[in-house]
């Protein structure tokens, strides 16, 4: 797994798309502080970062973010999702039936 930061995570993850057209990408979103396991005490400092993961079958990238820079992360993770999912998303017809 390769930790990026998070705009070459975003370009990653728009390739990771773009490879898979009728393919399935997973995103995980994790928060976390980043601590060792062997750790016993909770630090009350420690700051808590959210940890997201991609992965589809073959690449897998993760990044971290931080809570002031996650809002305008998570907006450019929407439009890459709604940019990828556009084509595949059937619309609904909206005939009405008449009886």
């Amino acid at each position: 797994m390769v930790l990026l930061e998070p705009d070459p995570f975003l370009s990653e993850l728009h390739k990771m798309y773009e490879r898979n057209k009728s393919g399935t990408v997973w995103i995980t979103v994790k928060r976390t502080n980043m601590k060792p396991r062997k750790s016993k005490k909770p630090d009350p400092k420690a700051e808590y970062v959210c940890l997201i993961r991609a992965n589809d079958g073959k690449r897998h990238v993760s990044t971290t973010v931080g809570t002031t820079h996650y809002a305008k992360f998570s907006q450019s993770l929407v439009i890459i999702m709604k940019g990828a999912m556009a084509d595949t998303l059937k619309r609904k017809d909206k005939k009405k039936e008449n009886k």
